[in-house]
Order: structure tokens, then sequence, then C-alpha cells
């Protein structure tokens, strides 16, 4: 039943497999034309993909641009990629973490805006470099805006303050 397989013999991929792996390569090559010019060149790319890439951006033709995406994906195809998708991987962690820092700082603001006084000891217990009085006067001052309803410019330096304070000590959980 499961012979062992000699040098000489090759193992068949399936159709199906290769079009899946081909899908997955077209998403690749879709990431790397609607990246940032500045995360494009960090990314481990030759000099003709890079090419490739670069004509691929300046097209504005759906069906040209389209075509051009194939071409990426099939130059891909015919690339050993484990490095390009461990970076693109690590850059959509990194992004992915950052975005999940930054809505943790947003839900902070709105806790401390929406609750009483009773949210501020968890916040310095576990953050004590913050400057309390500056804190207890933006969210006063924040409270007072939206219930004016003027434009949350003290909730916004608010957001400021808590995006310092988890650089240097990061926030706790909710």
């Amino acid at each position: 039943m499961n012979e062992p397989i000699s040098e000489n013999e090759t193992i068949e991929i399936s159709k199906s497999q290769r079009k899946r792996e081909a899908h997955e390569l077209l998403e690749l090559a879709k990431k790397l034309i609607s990246m940032p010019d500045a995360t494009l060149g960090k990314m481990p790319l030759d000099d003709d993909l890079r090419t490739e890439i670069d004509f691929a951006r300046s097209i504005r033709a759906h069906g040209a641009r389209k075509r051009q995406l194939m071409t990426v994906g099939k130059m891909l195809r015919k690339r050993d990629n484990e490095v390009l998708v461990e970076a693109v991987n690590n850059l959509d962690h990194r992004n992915r973490k950052a975005s999940a820092r930054f809505h943790l700082i947003e839900s902070w603001r709105d806790r401390l805006l929406e609750g009483g006084d009773e949210e501020l000891p968890t916040l310095l217990e576990k953050c004590p470099a913050i400057n309390v009085q500056t804190l207890r006067q933006l969210v006063r001052n924040a409270r007072k805006e939206a219930k004016h309803g003027k434009p949350p410019t003290a909730a916004r330096k608010l957001f400021k303050l808590l995006r310092q304070t988890d650089g240097q000590t990061p926030l706790p959980p909710l």
C-alpha cells in the first residue's frame, strides 16, 4: 500500500492543488502590487519581478492591469517564494498587532469617557507613569465637549496621551 518512493519517482500534484497554489500566488501578487512604495522596497524581490510589479502599478486600464497581474503571478509560480511569503506574512502580522493596539487605546478612551471615575484606578494601577491631573482634565473636558456637541478636541488629546503611555508602558487589556 504505502511503498517508499525512490529517488527516480516524482510525486504528482493534483490539478486542484496546483490551481490552489496558483490562486495563492495571485493573491500574493495583488498584495505586492497594492503595497506602498516604502513597504515594497523592503520586500526581498529580484530585479525582474520588481520591474514587472512597478509596471503593473503604473497601469490604469483595468484589463491591462489584470493581464499584468497574471504575468506577475506567473513569474511567482516559477520562483521559490518562501522568503517573500514569510516577509509579507510578517508585515501582515505587524499590521494586525498595531491595529489591535490602536483598538485597545480607543477602547480605553471610550471607557474613560463613558464610565465614571471607577475606570481611572484600574488604568493608574497598571500605568503609574501617566500624568493623573492631565488625564482627569482631558476626560472632564471631553465629556463637556460631547455634552455640548462641540468638536472632540479633548478626546483626541486624551487618545494621544493614552497612545504615548502605551508606547512607554502597555495599557492593560480590557
